[in-house]
């Protein structure tokens, strides 16, 4: 099977990076990228452990929720979950991190890589608080680059066309899949319980 095996075939097999896509990677935040941040509702964030095991996860909320506190550093706080806390668990092994953030509407995406500490401070995660609800943690992200990403990707994919969006019937519940998988209860029992979650625990 044909495969590349090292950066040089890597790049041989693409070709040359315009310059514009080198030149356009930013080391702090300019007001274009505190903007888009103000008017993101989710980002997705990339963590990896110490082994090098990645994970990616939805983090969203009101539009601007991460927070700009200047040009090289972001809070992202934390909501209620499920307690895995897979991400806060990587950044205490391997610090690096890289944000998402996508802005409804938009085709064009912004990514922040950097990286992250967990911070407890109550005073700093009051700024953060949701229907009057400090978060327990958040992430506090120092920025090594920020750059725009272009749209094809969304465009190829046509995430905002409401036509294409997929009737919700036209796939299980969630309580119908944790179910089948685990074994551990029934669907209706499962989605109760994730019914409740989404009515009373999302802050």
């Amino acid at each position: 099977m044909d495969g590349l095996s090292d950066l040089t075939q890597l790049h041989a097999h693409y070709g040359e990076v315009h310059p514009l896509a080198r030149k356009k990677v930013l080391e702090r935040l300019d007001a274009h990228c505190r903007a888009f941040i103000a008017l993101s509702p989710i980002a997705v964030l990339a963590t990896a452990d110490a082994e090098g095991r990645v994970d990616a996860s939805p983090r969203g909320d009101a539009p601007g929720f991460v927070q700009v506190l200047d040009d090289t550093t972001l809070l992202l706080p934390d909501r209620p979950g499920n307690n895995r806390v897979d991400s806060y668990g990587n950044v205490l092994s391997h610090p690096g991190v890289g944000l998402l953030f996508l802005v409804p509407g938009l085709n064009e995406t912004l990514r922040v890589n950097g990286n992250a500490r967990v911070v407890t401070e109550p005073t700093l995660l009051a700024s953060a608080a949701a229907q009057g609800k400090p978060p327990r943690a958040g992430l506090l992200i120092d920025v090594r680059e920020a750059f725009f990403h272009c749209g094809k990707a969304l465009i190829r994919a046509k995430l905002w066309d409401a036509s294409r969006h997929v009737p919700r019937n036209s796939f299980p519940s969630l309580g119908r899949v944790i179910a089948d998988q685990t074994g551990a209860c029934s669907a209706e029992e499962a989605d109760q319980r994730v019914e409740e979650g989404y009515r009373t625990r999302l802050y």
